[in-house]
């Protein structure tokens, strides 16, 4: 409690290492509130500031924190192939709007294995006309690979854009058996 007798949020971190590479995890009481590819000490620190200044507390690394003790199991599951659903608390804080409908939608409703359209995905929060607006949902995703945005791909069967770079889209999509594992 604070001064005023109010919880002061908290908000846990950690970075943890998997077949996509480090990703840096950041968990509130509502629930994981942050996924980061690429997790390097520079792209860290920038997450750390984005996160402060938009939760209002100082982000604190702490791996052992039980706030993340079951994101982390799940995503050694996911890339363990032995976990199909992500079943956790989501603090949804970061994205509001379109962008959140849209989200939600995509984390209900694609499920392992499976892939939509933009397009697609637009129509069916009520926007037939905004597959661009969905491309936008999907670079804001505050928490890929647990609201699966690489599961969205472009209607004439292209693999689409991608915030964690081509490269990861296509391993999470060989994980999940829609593409080949790569050859080399």
């Amino acid at each position: 409690m604070d001064s005023h007798g109010q919880d002061e949020q908290r908000v846990v971190w950690a970075v943890v290492g998997t077949a996509i590479g480090p990703l840096m995890l950041a968990a509130t009481r509502d629930g994981l509130v942050s996924v980061v590819f690429h997790a390097t000490p520079e792209i860290r620190e920038k997450m750390l500031e984005r996160l402060a200044a938009r939760l209002g507390a100082e982000p604190v690394e702490d791996p052992d924190s039980a706030l993340l003790a079951e994101p982390i199991r799940q995503l050694e599951e996911y890339f363990a192939g032995t976990r199909k659903d992500f079943d956790l608390p989501l603090d949804w804080s970061l994205i509001s709007g379109f962008n959140r409908q849209v989200l939600r939608e995509l984390a209900s409703s694609v499920p392992f294995g499976a892939v939509v359209g933009y397009g697609d995905l637009a129509g069916r929060v009520g926007q037939p006309g905004a597959a661009q607006a969905v491309g936008m949902a999907m670079g804001a995703n505050p928490l890929p690979v647990v609201v699966p945005c690489h599961r969205v791909v472009e209607s004439g069967g292209g693999i689409g854009g991608f915030g964690g770079g081509l490269e990861t889209k296509r391993k999470l999509l060989a994980l999940e058996g829609v593409l080949p594992e790569p050859l080399f």
